[in-house]
């Protein structure tokens, strides 16, 4: 029976199972349930005791400029938000405007959330 994982040992049993599971060619649908509800509890236990570092707004935006291969001029055209002011936040010399968040956000397609300080 699944129940919160609570120690490493709990943690590696559960995911011995979702792989030998997930390594069936086929799974008979309380079976694919199962391993939802074990990846569930798997990710719930690695957000406590692995937590994801939160990234500054400034690294957001570097990353998904990066992402998209793009230069810090296209941005700046694309958004309508000055070039330097781009670089600016970038080099952590300002803060990002909430109307460039939202600029940003809208371009990005991502949650305005990520450009806010102090989130």
């Amino acid at each position: 029976m699944p129940r919160p994982i609570r120690s490493r040992a709990a943690y590696t049993r559960a995911l011995r199972q979702v792989e030998k599971l997930m390594s069936r060619p086929h799974l008979p649908r309380a079976e694919s349930e199962m391993v939802d509800l074990l990846a569930t509890l798997i990710e719930q236990y690695e957000s406590i005791e692995h937590p994801t570092p939160r990234a500054q707004p400034p690294e957001v935006l570097e990353h998904l400029i990066e992402a998209r291969g793009m230069t810090r001029a296209q941005l700046a055209r694309a958004t309508g938000i000055p070039r330097s002011v781009v670089t600016n936040v970038l080099a952590r010399r300002r803060a990002i405007s909430k109307a460039n968040a939202v600029k940003l956000a809208k371009y990005f397609g991502v949650s305005l959330a990520l450009f806010i300080e102090g989130r």
